[in-house]
C-alpha cells in the first residue's frame, strides 16, 4: 500500500510528490490544502514543492503561501517567499506582503525577498523603492540580491541608476558587479552612469572590471570621450581596462585608432598586447592601424601585431605584402608569426604561397615546421608547393619531417612521389613521424 500525500510530505519526500503530481495534477490542489496544515514539516514541505512547480502550481496557490509570510516560524516565513520567487510573474499579489518582510531580522529572509521581487519582476513603485532602500543594507548578500532585483526588473527601474551608481564603490565585489550588470540591463538612460562606471575601471577586483567594460560596451558611442581619456591613466590596469572596452565597441573610427596606435607603443607591455588585441578585435578597418605600427614596433610588438593580423582572419589579405618581406626580418620569432599568418590569411594568394614556399628553406628549424604547418592549413592550393616539401622529408628536425608529412596529408596531390617519399618515413626513428606519414597516405588515397 503507496504512503499517504500526508506521509511523503511530513517524510519530505519531495522526488515522490512531484512524480505524483506529475501524473495526475490534481495532486496540486491537495498540496495547496497542506499549506495550511498544523504539523511543520508538512506545511514547510507544502510550500517547497508548490515553489518547485513554480508557473505550474497556479493561481490558487498564491494566496496561502502570501499567508505563511506572516507566519511566527521565520523558516516558514523565508520558504514563503522563496517559493514565490520560484513562482514568478503569477506571483504579483504578494508583492505587498513581500515589501512588509524586507526589513525582517532574519538575513536569509531579506535576501529570499529581494530574490522573489526580481523573479515576479514588478516593476511598481513601491517594489523598486524597496530595492533601492536594500541596497544599502547591512549585509553584502542582500545588496547583491537587490542590485540583481533591480537589473531583472529592467527599464523600468530606471530611478535606481543613482542609487547603483553608489553601489559600484560598495566594499563587496559581488555587490559592486551586481551593480554593473543591473546599470547594463535597466539599459535608459544609463549614459547618467558612465562617469561612475569609468571610475570604476579602477576597481582592484577584476570581475567588477570586466562587468563595467561590458556595461560600458552596451552602452555604446556615448562611452568612448572618457574611454579615450582613461587611455593616458597612470594605472596601468585602467589603461588596459580602457582599451579592452573599446575593443569590445568594436567601432572603428579615425579617432579611436589614433589613440590606439598611440598605446602600441605604451611603456607596459601588457597595455601594448592589450592595445593590438582592440585593434584585431575591430577587424578589417583597423588593418592599416595595425599595418603601420609595424614599421616602428620593437620585435616583441611586431610579433604580436602580425598575431592580431592573423586573428582578423582572411580580411586582413591587405598585409600580405608586408607579412612577406617578414619572412626576411632578422629575427627568427618575426619570420615565425608571419609565417603563421600567411597560413591564415594567405589561402588565396600566390605570392602568400610563393613565399612560403621559399620559407621552407629558413635556416631556423621552428621557421620549416610552421611553414609546413601553414602550407597544410592552406591545403589543395598550395599543390605547386609539393617539390619543396618532399624535398624536407628528408630534414634532419624530426618536428619538420612531422609537419611536412602532416601538409602533405592535407594538400592531397596523388602522385608515386608524394607516396613514395611518404611511405619512406613510416619506419622513422620518431614515432609521431611514422603516424604522421601513415595518416597522411591514408588522406592522399581514400576514395572521394
Amino acid at each position: 500500500m503507496s504512503a499517504s500525500l500526508e506521509q511523503l510530505l511530513r517524510d519530505a519526500r519531495i522526488d515522490l510528490v512531484l512524480s505524483r503530481i506529475e501524473k495526475d495534477s490534481s495532486v496540486i490542489d491537495e498540496v495547496i490544502n497542506n499549506v495550511e496544515n498544523e504539523i511543520r514539516s508538512i506545511k514547510f514541505n507544502s510550500i517547497y514543492v508548490l515553489g518547485e512547480l513554480g508557473e505550474k502550481a497556479g493561481l490558487n496557490a498564491i494566496p496561502k503561501i502570501v499567508k505563511c509570510l506572516d507566519d511566527n516560524d521565520w523558516s516558514i516565513r523565508r520558504e514563503a517567499a522563496r517559493s514565490l520567487g520560484k513562482i514568478g510573474k503569477l506571483a504579483e499579489e504578494a508583492i505587498p506582503s513581500l515589501i512588509k518582510l524586507a526589513n525582517d531580522s532574519e538575513l536569509t529572509i531579506r535576501t529570499a525577498v529581494m530574490t522573489a521581487i526580481g523573479n515576479i519582476c514588478t516593476p511598481s513603485i513601491d517594489s523598486i523603492n524597496c530595492l533601492r532602500i536594500a541596497l544599502k543594507d547591512e549585509n553584502e548578500e542582500v545588496r547583491a540580491e537587490a542590485a540583481d532585483a533591480l537589473g531583472l526588473i529592467g527599464s523600468d527601474a530606471f530611478e535606481a541608476i543613482s542609487e547603483l551608481m553608489i553601489s559600484l564603490k560598495d566594499p563587496s565585489w559581488t555587490v559592486r558587479t551586481a551593480s554593473a550588470k543591473a546599470i547594463s540591463r535597466i539599459g535608459r538612460n544609463t549614459e547618467r552612469a558612465i562617469p561612475a562606471l569609468i571610475n570604476a575601471l579602477e576597481d582592484d577586483d577584476w570581475r567588477v572590471r570586466s562587468r563595467v567594460v561590458n556595461t560600458l560596451a552596451q552602452i555604446g558611442d556615448n562611452s568612448i570621450p572618457p574611454l579615450l581619456e582613461k587611455l593616458y591613466h597612470k594605472n596601468k590596469i585602467v589603461r588596459k581596462s580602457a582599451i579592452e572596452t573599446l575593443g569590445e565597441l568594436k567601432i572603428a573610427s579615425n579617432q579611436i585608432f589614433q589613440h590606439l596606435s598611440i598605446k602600441l607603443k605604451d611603456k607596459s607591455e601588457e597595455v601594448r598586447g592589450k592595445a593590438a588585441d582592440a585593434l584585431r578585435s575591430i577587424g578589417k578597418e583597423a588593418i592599416p592601424t595595425l599595418i603601420k605600427a609595424l614599421e616602428t614596433a620593437n620585435t616583441k610588438m611586431k610579433v604580436v601585431i602580425i598575431s592580431a593580423l592573423g586573428g582578423i582572419g582572411e580580411e586582413a589579405k591587405e598585409a600580405i605584402p608586408t607579412l612577406i618581406m617578414a619572412l626576411d626580418a632578422k629575427n627568427k620569432r618575426i619570420r615565425v608569426e608571419a609565417s603563421r599568418t600567411l597560413g591564415q590569411i594567405g589561402k588565396e594568394s600566390k605570392e602568400a604561397i610563393l613565399a612560403l614556399e621559399r620559407a621552407l628553406n629558413d635556416p631556423a628549424t621552428i621557421v620549416r615546421r610552421e611553414t609546413a604547418l601553414s602550407l597544410g592549413k592552406i591545403g589543395p592550393p598550395a599543390s605547386n608547393t609539393i617539390n619543396s616539401l618532399l624535398a624536407l622529408l628528408g630534414d634532419k628536425k624530426p618536428d619538420v619531417r612531422w609537419r611536412v608529412t602532416e601538409a602533405l596529408g592535407k594538400i592531397r596531390v596523388n602522385t608515386p612521389e608524394v607516396i613514395s617519399g611518404l611511405k619512406s618515413l613510416i619506419h622513422d626513428k620518431c614515432d609521431y613521424v611514422c603516424e604522421s606519414a601513415d595518416l597522411a597516405i591514408d588522406n592522399i588515397t581514400e576514395e572521394n
